[in-house]
């Protein structure tokens, strides 16, 4: 396909864009440089009718870098061990949040691919946490260099209460969930390894703040996450069946908008693996509870 089709469409003043013109299948690799380029510029890139199988999202996903496995702990796609199936019978994340913070290496990029998409709401929603993190006053900016805090998978990520999802199996996802618990602290404001951007590295998985009370923390963390969901920060895609979404996951926050009922919603997740943060001062990230996460993701082994 000539470059001359291929268009890279700004959606949002900070945050997001929509691809036109390509054909996720069949990328040559200078289309393929510009999508890489265009991600970091734009943190989300949305893809229209792609009508990808799961082999191709595959495919894509690992243009990338290695995968990572579809879960730390949840079952994958029957067969497709590197694919988490987003079913809304089964939980509906209405919590921002960034994926798998949980572990010293969480995903580099997430793709999202819809199958069965409502015909209103259950709308995904992203966030640019850099900047959140610019927003900041000059004195909150310099605090949060400072502090790093505990993200854990062992919390209410996933509730059933007042959603369409079926609380028999969201009870069951929870219970997968949470099969094995982590504790990791990472840098509240992590350098992003390939622009250099500083951004708010927190969201629903972190949960203390490294030597601050609950209570503390929790006043703390809802200040700075206020300025990452102000709306000029924030992205939303309106699913149509065959979409991709494709985020940076080291410098963005999402939230599934559970707005749709009882109906079905159904999208397939392929995460990349990712490195392990570092903060402003150079130190990283590091495990305060629980083994290596090596058997989902490959960055662990090296971490």
């Amino acid at each position: 396909m000539p470059v001359s089709e291929f268009d890279v469409r700004k959606v949002g003043g900070r945050i997001g864009a929509e691809v036109v013109g390509v054909d996720l299948r069949d990328l040559s690799d200078e289309v393929f440089a510009e999508i890489s380029a265009a991600l970091l510029e734009h943190k989300v890139l949305g893809f229209r009718g792609q009508e990808l199988t799961d082999a191709d999202q595959l495919a894509f996903a690992g243009r990338f870098g290695p995968l990572t496995g579809a879960h730390p702990t949840v079952p994958s796609v029957e067969g497709a061990p590197q694919i988490l199936p987003v079913d809304g019978e089964e939980g509906r994340a209405n919590q921002w949040h960034t994926d798998v913070t949980f572990v010293q290496s969480p995903p580099k990029l997430s793709t999202l691919r819809s199958l069965v998409v409502p015909p209103y709401g259950g709308n995904t929603l992203i966030a640019n946490t850099a900047a959140a993190y610019r927003d900041l006053p000059d004195e909150l900016r310099a605090f949060a260099d400072t502090l790093w805090a505990v993200h854990t998978n062992d919390y209410d990520y996933v509730q059933p209460k007042d959603s369409g999802a079926d609380p028999e199996k969201v009870a069951h996802y929870r219970k997968a969930f949470v099969s094995r618990t982590w504790k990791t602290a990472h840098p509240v404001v992590r350098v992003h390894p390939e622009s250099g951007e500083r951004n708010l590295f927190i969201g629903g998985f972190a949960q203390s703040v490294v030597g601050l009370s609950n209570r503390e923390s929790r006043a703390v963390l809802d200040i700075f996450q206020a300025y990452v969901t102000r709306p000029e920060n924030v992205f939303r895609w309106s699913w149509a069946p065959g979409d991709l979404v494709l985020f940076d996951n080291r410098i963005t926050q999402h939230y599934a908008v559970d707005d749709y009922g009882d109906l079905p919603r159904r999208l397939h997740r392929v995460t990349v693996a990712g490195d392990v943060p570092v903060g402003v001062d150079g130190r990283r990230s590091y495990r305060v509870e629980g083994d290596d996460a090596s058997h989902y993701t490959p960055a662990e082994s090296a971490a």
